[in-house]
């Protein structure tokens, strides 16, 4: 079994890019994150420094930190045809020995900082201008790669070459890949919703599975 490691922290600078939508709007984002050699704190609100344009859609204690795996990371190259680096996606941690997927409520333990794992990546329309591919939502999508987003439950520092230990939800519960499925599906089942609720999900996605339960019980 690979041993678990951070082998890139990322952080990101407001920039602007012009997104592949029909009018070729610019926006603001701080998703093209890039490696530091540094040790970074890491708060409640995520990485110092790490820059949080949209507050409505991105960040927050509930989707602090976002990481990626390496295998997913050798995986897109090989897509692709390039290399893709570290960062790319928008994640603050590269991980060695990442799982395909995590049960909601898993944590990391990276030093003194621990982290909860809360939601999939849900993929946006900066992640294909970052990309330059306008159809890589769907591509993104249908390849199920989401990556990770964590709470922060303890604060610390961290940096590149730093072990990586998980501690698994001891309780029965839903994985972050039915999750990210849950979250496209147009008729969701409300038993899979209950269920999805009933863990500690990040709140931007249970806002959504409670407004689409209560569409199903009126």
């Amino acid at each position: 079994m690979e041993e678990l490691r951070v082998v890139s922290v990322n952080i990101g600078e407001a920039e602007s890019i012009q997104r592949h939508d029909r009018d070729g709007s610019t926006v603001v984002t701080g998703i093209n994150k890039r490696p530091v050699p540094h040790s970074v704190r890491v708060g409640a609100a995520g990485l110092e420094g790490d820059a949080i344009c949209n507050e409505k859609h991105h960040g927050g204690v509930d989707q602090a930190v976002y990481a990626y795996g390496v295998a997913d990371y050798e995986w897109w190259s090989e897509q692709l045809q390039r290399r893709v680096e570290y960062g790319t996606f928008g994640d603050n941690l590269t991980i060695a020995g990442l799982p395909a997927d995590m049960m909601a409520g898993d944590r990391l333990l990276i030093g003194n900082l621990i982290l909860e794992v809360t939601a999939p990546r849900i993929p946006c329309a900066t992640l294909a201008a970052i990309m330059n591919e306008r159809d890589f939502g769907i591509r993104f999508r249908r390849a199920e790669r989401p990556g990770f987003y964590f709470r922060v439950l303890n604060e610390g520092e961290l940096r590149q070459g730093d072990a990586v230990t998980i501690v698994e939800n001891p309780q029965d519960g839903v994985t972050m890949l039915e999750l990210f499925r849950l979250a496209y599906d147009n008729s969701p089942s409300p038993d899979d919703l209950r269920r999805a609720l009933a863990a500690p999900i990040a709140e931007r996605l249970r806002r959504k599975f409670e407004s689409r339960l209560g569409s199903t019980e009126a």
